[in-house]
């Protein structure tokens, strides 16, 4: 498991401490590092961000300011060579405060941090339950998203999978695909969707969960390496 993180600080210099900061941590994937709030905003339309270690002091747009202008916040990292603004810090809710030139002991605690809440919120998630309706032998199922191995076209059915069962359902992929989240669920094959936080393995023709080798399409490798990139 892996935060996305991005870098927003106008020092070219620490910026590329942090870089290395993040790029070291195994638990820590870099989505990019950024001299202002406007390039950092216009990453994050476009990539899922579970993470910005960020700079209060810049020009223009301060790091208070963005946060201001964002509709949907990831954890934040405040970092600053200044401790008056620690207070202000966690009126945003921050998940830490780390003041310059950054210890890696102090670094790392940090992250800790960052990942325990955001395991906090996922199981919380998981419990309030993502789930879909399906109808399987005349009656309607509840299925957790979370548990969902893989979709299979099944003929004029459509089999579903999970980590307790599978069930037929006359449906269509296309309907699947639709319902489940893209971020999740992957169709790499004109017969499989696959949930990537399943997928144990894969090579240039399959991905492999538990003992079931499913097919990739060519065309499909790539956005289920994306998919894996983000999970």
């Amino acid at each position: 498991m892996k935060l996305n993180c991005v870098v927003v600080d106008d020092s070219s210099i620490q910026r590329m401490i942090i870089a290395k900061l993040v790029n070291n941590h195994p638990n820590l994937h870099l989505i990019g590092d950024f001299s202002n709030a406007i390039e950092a905003r216009s990453c994050m339309s476009i990539h899922n961000v579970d993470l910005i270690f960020l700079d209060i002091e810049m020009p223009v747009i301060s790091g208070f300011d963005f946060l201001d202008g964002l509709k949907i916040k990831p954890q934040i990292i405040f970092i600053t060579s200044k401790a008056e603004y620690a207070m202000k810090a966690f009126d945003y809710d921050a998940t830490d405060y780390l003041q310059k030139p950054i210890a890696i002991d102090r670094f790392n605690a940090s992250v800790k941090r960052a990942i325990d809440l955001y395991l906090l919120k996922k199981d919380t998630k998981e419990e309030e339950g993502e789930h879909i309706f399906i109808k399987s032998n005349l009656k309607k199922l509840k299925i957790f998203t979370s548990k969902i191995k893989w979709i299979e076209a099944f003929g004029d059915y459509v089999r579903v999978v999970t980590d307790d069962d599978s069930n037929l359902v006359l449906s269509t992929m296309k309907s699947f695909e639709n319902d489940l989240s893209k971020k999740k669920f992957v169709r790499v094959h004109k017969s499989y969707i696959i949930n990537v936080d399943k997928v144990e393995r894969f090579n240039s023709k399959f991905a492999e969960i538990g003992v079931t080798k499913i097919p990739l399409s060519r065309n499909k490798k790539e956005d289920l390496v994306k998919a894996l990139s983000f999970a």
